[in-house]
């Protein structure tokens, strides 16, 4: 007879996986609140103290720190002198071993109080879960619940055993590594600032892509806390990786305005879109004249539903993704008359964001690791208005516009805004002058009038040639930072034109 032993915090599913062991001639071997629940529902079950001739002690801290469970588990098969040594010590091999953490990331979620959340630091679990995966020659170590069918599977089929033992092996190091990735940055967080010695970034593989951002590179997807599991469907093709990367950008700017009808056109990565409308369908429509040649081939962030009706309208130009709040069965419908086109949604009646609140860069040779940037709600409120006049109220919405957009464009980078649509953007110049001439020449090409427009800087104009040329096109309103050594510069360039100027105080740059 083979013995597993059984020792979970969540306990789903885990009476039927014992009571399908004992089927296959398995004598389980439990502790604690598992081997209750077992024994309640009528499952054959030995208590673990049983097995190590010693009481579970220290308010349950040692249960299976233990040579009867270790020597178990981690002796190997294929060594005589291993088995001569297990039966001296009266050593009883155990074949499976099915354990899941303590709930350590509940635990920190639901409270502040340091003395629980070290209770709830799981030290027998991680120990068994090691030694089980270094002996996978003959163990089968289990850690997640949805492979519990499998493994039952997998039992009868002794041709694939090893590749399978070796498939649960890799996982639970990944549990394991995780786990205790997640107690050091905790710690981190909580003593330090976020910022020790070592940072872990911990991801779920998602899926493959087909490949990188070229097709000689190998690509995936990855996630936090389930986020694209729970939240993002796929309803038509397959997510490149240069689409997820668009997407990331396009999704920010679309949901950055609550539950407003907003709809961003993005292509490799910026906005050369937006609009916030009445409705979604004039949102895309006023959106897609800000450089609709750009938008060929581009992507679209609906913070809304997407009908029948929005999608006869996209249809008219290529496009290789859509992706929205939900996009209903005719737009579906309608969508599939572009064989190229891709499309997603979220579930939801708006675009679903998971707000991390950290962010990292490779770079080459490691990463930086920082706090996520948002633009704060009262940043434009609290902006301190620095010339004569002052914007009109819906030259102040169009600064909120321009402001939050600017944030989430490629530095160097200037936004223009009017009547709640993006005009014209220049967006990753190597000087903002630029930024700011290549918007004007491209709205100018588009037909664009930018006159009455407010326009937002994510950093300071070092000069005052950006206001003079903004001035010259009809701005009226401009929001930036300050903070140069020549602001007062600027503030007079702006009063000289009658326009309105506000600095925040805060600089948003993104490179």
């Amino acid at each position: 007879m083979k013995r597993a032993l059984i020792s979970v915090s969540d306990k789903t599913n885990i009476v039927e996986f014992a009571q399908s062991l004992v089927t296959k001639d398995f004598e389980i071997i439990s502790t604690g609140g598992t081997f209750k629940m077992l024994k309640e529902a009528g499952v054959s079950a030995i208590e673990i103290d049983e097995v190590t001739k010693f009481p579970e002690c220290f308010e349950g801290r040692v249960k299976t720190l233990n040579p009867y469970v270790h020597g178990g588990i981690l002796h190997r098969r294929d060594k005589q002198s291993h088995l001569d040594q297990a039966k001296e010590l009266g050593v009883e091999a155990i074949d499976l071993v099915c354990v899941n953490l303590y709930p350590f990331k509940e635990t920190i979620e639901k409270t502040d109080d340091f003395a629980d959340i070290i209770e709830n630091i799981d030290i027998g679990g991680p120990a068994m879960v090691r030694s089980a995966a270094k002996n996978f020659d003959s163990v089968y170590i289990v850690t997640d619940i949805a492979d519990y069918s499998t493994v039952l599977d997998a039992l009868d089929d002794e041709e694939g055993a090893l590749d399978f033992r070796r498939s649960l092996m890799i996982k639970a190091y990944e549990h394991t590594a995780a786990y205790d990735s997640m107690i050091a940055n905790y710690m981190n967080k909580r003593f330090n600032d976020g910022f020790g010695e070592k940072q872990f970034i911990v991801g779920s593989k998602v899926m493959d892509t087909r490949y990188g951002e070229n097709p000689h590179q190998k690509g995936a997807l990855y996630e936090f806390d389930k986020y694209f599991s729970k939240n993002f469907k796929t309803l038509k093709g397959e997510a490149s990786f240069n689409n997820l990367n668009d997407l990331n950008g396009g999704v920010k700017i679309a949901a950055a305005f609550g539950n407003e009808n907003a709809v961003a056109i993005v292509k490799h990565g910026n906005p050369c879109g937006f609009a916030i409308g009445d409705t979604l369908f004039q949102a895309y429509e006023e959106a897609l004249k800000c450089d609709p040649i750009s938008a060929f081939g581009g992507v679209v962030c609906v913070n809304g539903e997407v009908d029948a009706a929005m999608a006869e309208k996209m249809n008219e130009i290529f496009l290789e993704v859509v992706i929205a709040g939900r996009i209903t069965k005719e737009a579906q419908a309608i969508f599939e008359k572009k064989k190229r086109l891709k499309l997603f949604e979220y579930g939801a009646d708006r675009i679903v964001l998971s707000n991390d609140i950290l962010d990292f860069k490779h770079v080459d040779g490691g990463f930086v690791f920082q706090d996520a940037d948002k633009v704060k709600d009262d940043e434009v409120k609290n902006s301190k208005l620095v010339t004569k006049n002052a914007a009109s109220t819906q030259e102040m919405k169009d600064i909120q516009i321009a402001w939050k957009l600017a944030s989430l464009v490629k530095s160097n980078c200037v936004v223009y805004v009017k009547n709640s649509v993006m005009v014209a953007v220049g967006m990753g110049m190597t000087s903002r002058v630029d930024a700011s001439q290549c918007a004007l020449k491209k709205a100018k090409a588009m037909n664009l009038d930018v006159s009455g427009s407010a326009l937002a800087s994510e950093a300071f104009f070092p000069f005052r040639d950006s206001i003079d040329a903004a001035a010259e096109a009809g701005v009226k309103a401009v929001i930036q930072p300050g903070g140069s050594i020549r602001d007062e510069e600027v503030i007079d360039a702006a009063n000289e034109h009658g326009m309105s100027l506000y600095f925040s105080g805060i600089r948003h740059f993104l490179h």
